[in-house]
C-alpha cells in the first residue's frame, strides 16, 4: 500500500464553526433548491454568527459534482452571493461522493501553505436538479438542423429526424454508474455483499437501525446549532431531514425488491442511501487567524487520507483511506471516540466492518499483518446516516465531519474518525480533533 506523509505539514488546521440545511429528499418541481441556493442558506446563517467580517475570509471552497448550468465554478457563485469581498478567490473540487470532503482538504492545504489564513469550505448539492441531456444521435441531428440554412436544407434535416432522438438520459443515473467497470454503484454494493457473505436480513436490520438512531438524535435536540432552518420562495420553512421513515419495520423494509440486481440481489432502495438535496460547511482557520480574530475552535483536522482500488470494489474505500491514518497516528480502534461511515448502502458499511476484521482481507489488501478490528456499533454513525438522513453527493463528506465533531461536543469524545467511500474506486478519510472552544498552545 503507498503511503504519505502526514498532512499539513505539520501545521494547525482549526474548525472553528460549522452549519449545514436539513437534507430533502429529492423531487424536481419548480420549487426546487439549486445547488447555490443551498449552500448560502448553509453559510449565511454560520457566518452572521461569527465575530470576524465576511470581507476576512480569503478563500471559499466548495465541493459538488453536478451544478447547474448557471452555477459553473459554483464556489465562486457562493462567495458572490454571500457578499465576500470581490478580491477573495473561490473555486470547485469534484471528488463524487467526496467533494464536500476533499474542499476541506483543499481548503486546510491552503492554509498549511500559508496561502490563506481563513476559509470557508463544504459541499453542496441539488441532485433534484440533476439534468436531463439529449442522446448524442439528438445533438448530431440539432447541428444539421442548425447549419442548414435554405428551406430545402431543413427539409432534408428534417427527414432524418426520428422520434426515437428524444430519448433523454438521466444525467443522475449515469452519475451513480462507473463508465469504467460499467456497474451502477447499487452494484457493487451487491458484489460485496455477495464477497462477505452479507445477508438481506443484516443489510435491512442497519437501515432500520439508521432511522431509529436518526428519529432519537431528532428527539433529543442532537442538531441543534448544526442545521438551519430553510426557506423556500413561497415561504414554506424546512428544519428537519424528511427522508426519515419513523414507522420504518423490518416487515416492510422485507417488502421492498431488489433495484440492482432483480433475480438475486438484496439491495433495495430501502436499505441504500436516499437521494436528496443539502449543503455543509465549515470555517477552517490558521493558527494566526484564530489569534487575529480572537476565535475558539470547536476541532482540528489531525490528518487526510485519500486511497484508490478497485471501482467495483469501491465501497471499501473507507478501509483503504483510514489503515494509513491508523498507522501513521499510531492509533487502535480503541483510540477513535466516534466514527462516521457514510451510508452510500448497509452492505457497504458491513462489508467495511468484516474487511478490517477479516486477516486475509488486511494482509493482502491492506498490507497488515493482522486484523484492525471491528468498529463498535455504539461508535458507529450514532445519530444514523445517509440511508436515513440522505447522501447529497457533493455534501456528505463535509456533513459527516461536522456531524462527527456535534457528536464529539454532545457525548464527550475527543478523537473521531470521518470516511467515506467513492465512486469510481477511492475512499476518502479524516482524523478530527475535538477541542474544548479555545486555541491549544502547540
Amino acid at each position: 500500500m503507498k503511503t504519505a506523509k502526514k498532512a499539513y505539514q505539520g501545521k494547525s488546521i482549526y474548525i472553528i464553526d460549522g452549519s449545514r440545511t436539513p437534507l430533502l429528499k429529492s423531487k424536481a418541481t419548480p420549487d426546487s433548491f439549486s445547488a447555490s441556493d443551498l449552500a448560502v442558506a448553509a453559510a449565511r446563517n454560520l457566518l452572521l454568527r461569527q465575530n470576524f467580517n465576511i470581507k476576512d475570509i480569503d478563500e471559499v471552497v466548495f465541493g459538488c459534482v453536478m451544478p447547474g448550468p448557471d452555477e459553473v465554478n459554483i464556489g465562486r457563485v457562493i462567495a458572490l452571493r454571500l457578499g465576500c469581498d470581490v478580491t477573495t478567490t473561490a473555486y470547485t473540487v469534484q471528488r463524487n461522493c467526496a467533494s464536500g470532503m476533499q474542499a476541506l482538504d483543499s481548503a486546510a492545504q491552503t492554509i498549511s501553505l500559508g496561502r490563506a489564513d481563513l476559509v470557508l469550505a463544504g459541499g453542496t448539492e441539488s441532485m433534484s436538479l440533476a439534468p436531463v441531456l439529449f442522446s448524442q444521435a439528438m445533438v448530431v441531428w440539432l447541428s444539421a438542423w442548425s447549419r442548414a440554412r435554405k428551406f430545402s436544407g431543413k427539409m432534408k434535416a428534417l427527414s432524418k429526424f426520428r422520434p426515437a432522438y428524444l430519448t433523454p438520459i438521466i444525467g443522475l443515473l449515469r452519475g451513480l454508474s462507473d463508465p469504467v467497470v460499467g456497474l451502477s454503484m447499487g452494484q457493487t454494493a451487491e458484489k460485496l455483499a455477495h464477497r462477505f457473505d452479507i445477508s438481506r436480513q443484516q443489510m435491512d436490520e442497519y437501515a432500520l437501525q439508521s432511522h431509529l438512531r436518526l428519529a432519537q438524535a431528532h428527539d433529543e435536540n442532537r442538531f441543534d446549532g448544526e442545521i438551519v432552518a430553510l426557506y423556500d420562495k413561497n415561504g414554506r420553512h424546512y428544519v428537519t431531514d424528511t427522508g426519515l421513515r419513523r414507522d420504518s419495520s423490518l416487515e416492510q423494509l422485507a417488502k421492498l425488491r431488489p433495484v440492482f440486481d432483480k433475480k438475486f440481489g438484496h439491495v433495495t432502495a430501502g436499505n441504500s442511501a436516499q437521494i436528496t438535496d443539502g449543503a455543509a460547511c465549515l470555517i477552517l482557520a490558521s493558527e494566526a487567524a484564530v489569534k487575529k480574530h480572537k476565535l475558539k475552535p470547536i476541532g482540528k483536522i489531525r490528518d487526510t487520507q485519500w486511497a484508490g482500488l478497485d471501482p467495483s470494489q469501491m465501497g471499501l474505500g473507507p478501509v483503504h483511506a483510514m489503515t494509513p491514518i491508523m498507522k501513521r497516528n499510531k492509533l487502535d480502534i480503541s483510540d477513535i471516540d466516534y466514527w462516521e461511515l457514510n451510508e452510500a448502502f448497509a452492505a457497504q458499511v458491513l462489508a467495511c466492518q468484516k474487511a478490517w476484521n477479516d486477516k486475509d482481507y488486511c494482509i493482502s489488501g491492506l498490507g497488515l499483518k493482522e486484523p484492525v478490528g471491528l468498529i463498535p456499533m455504539d461508535k458507529l454513525n450514532v445519530d444514523g446516516g445517509g440511508i436515513s438522513i440522505g447522501h447529497p453527493v457533493g455534501t456528505s463528506g463535509a456533513r459527516i465531519v461536522l456531524h462527527l465533531l456535534r457528536t464529539m461536543q454532545q457525548r464527550e469524545g475527543s478523537l473521531g474518525m470521518a470516511t467515506l467511500c467513492i465512486g469510481g474506486g477511492q475512499g476518502g478519510a479524516m482524523l478530527i480533533e475535538k477541542l474544548e472552544g479555545e486555541q491549544d498552545d502547540e
